[in-house]
């Protein structure tokens, strides 16, 4: 599965020709239909499906794992929220809102599936996923969570990390465990109704003595 021996991130750029715009695209793009398509991706299929160099490949991931945790975010929006007023509400805005838009409209529940099976197999994938992707989305909740303890919304002392895991855990047992739609009403509800939950405790000071 490796490109090369170590996994810390996108190769940095030697001497030789420089890239070629458009590379990095064709090559990412190459891999999310590769995934969607259930086809093994190797270098092989990789270099055939895009049309770019084995060398080109080389010179951008030093790991396959890296290369496909760039492509499983392929079409994924990214996660903006307005802190003009109320936290709380842009946080449920996004969460419950619209959620194929919070998704990504190129971004199917095909692919949210297939990335949680690709990632649960493969240990080497799913750290680079969480190094690369996962740590970067979880930013403007980071941001979120941190303004609503400032204002005295949340509790002082609250942690941050801990909360968005349990935000995110509510959503994920849905399709994991109970392997429920995330655009089926009844499971918004029930999602809305656990958010709901912990939005007390984490606001509740007596709740964490």
């Amino acid at each position: 599965m490796t490109i090369a021996e170590t996994t810390a991130g996108p190769a940095a750029r030697g001497p030789g020709r420089p890239r070629r715009e458009g590379h990095d695209e064709r090559i990412l793009d190459a891999v999310a239909a590769l995934v969607d398509a259930g086809t093994p991706v190797t270098v092989n299929a990789v270099v055939a499906a895009s049309g770019v160099s084995r060398a080109a490949l080389y010179r951008r991931w030093p790991s396959m794992a890296e290369l496909i945790a760039a492509a499983l975010d392929r079409g994924r929006a990214s996660i903006e929220l307005d802190l003009s007023g109320d936290v709380k509400d842009a946080i449920m805005a996004v969460l419950f809102g619209d959620p194929a838009a919070a998704r990504g409209r190129g971004y199917s529940e095909r692919r949210f599936r297939t990335r949680l099976a690709l990632v649960m197999e493969n240990p080497e994938l799913q750290r680079a996923y969480w190094s690369s992707h996962v740590r970067r989305r979880r930013g403007a909740m980071t941001q979120a969570l941190e303004e609503a303890v400032r204002r005295g919304e949340l509790r002082a002392g609250l942690d941050v990390d801990a909360s968005i895991d349990l935000i995110n855990g509510v959503f994920y047992y849905q399709s994991v465990v109970r392997g429920s739609s995330l655009e089926d009403p009844a499971t918004l509800r029930r999602c809305r109704a656990a958010f709901e939950i912990a939005w007390r405790g984490m606001s509740d000071d007596e709740a964490a003595g």
